[in-house]
């Protein structure tokens, strides 16, 4: 079975995490056909047929634990979830003042706080558009822009930086060509 894993905290803050190594560290955790996409922590692996999304996800935070000695979380997907995901976008893809972006969360009551977070912040923005569709977040920010509009900022607060992690719709794009999805 095929697998999409999004890594949480890779390449920032210290956490140095190398696509050769990720592969290697993947491939001795016992997943087959690991490819890393970007190096911001994008994968797509296969795992044994029966396998299920929270065991691969205790697998490779494990795995990355043990590899790169740092706290790992990862959100798991099928590669059919996200191209639904990546369809489902409500906003502009295309326009060459903004970037495209999805929320993701492998707890989404977490995600629908932070929402309600930003709503409760009654923020008026023209710059800026945020939309929760069950267990994703859809946001579209101006370009330059992604640490410091208001929904970036309070993303970004230590309060949700556990439990949420953002991908460019393009990149997710390259990520479904990688896993296969359709």
């Amino acid at each position: 079975m095929r697998w999409v894993v999004l890594l949480r905290g890779v390449n920032v803050n210290g956490v140095t995490v190398r696509s050769a190594a990720l592969s290697a560290c993947l491939q001795e955790a016992g997943f087959t056909g690991v490819r890393s996409v970007l190096a911001s922590g994008n994968v797509a692996l296969e795992a044994e047929d029966g396998t299920s999304a929270q065991d691969v996800r205790a697998r490779v935070e494990a795995a990355l634990r043990a590899t790169f000695g740092y706290e790992a979380w990862v959100v798991v997907l099928t590669p059919q979830r996200l191209a639904d995901v990546v369809a489902a976008y409500p906003f502009a893809r295309e326009d060459e003042r903004s970037h495209p972006y999805v929320v993701f969360t492998s707890d989404p009551g977490r995600l629908a706080a932070l929402a309600a977070q930003h709503a409760e912040d009654d923020v008026e923005s023209d710059v800026e558009s945020v939309a929760l569709a069950g267990d994703v977040l859809y946001w579209r920010c101006p370009k330059g822009a992604s640490t410091g509009t208001p929904f970036a900022r309070l993303s970004g607060a230590a309060r949700w930086k556990p439990h949420v992690t953002t991908r460019n719709l393009r990149t997710l794009g390259k990520l479904l060509a990688v896993a296969g999805g359709t």
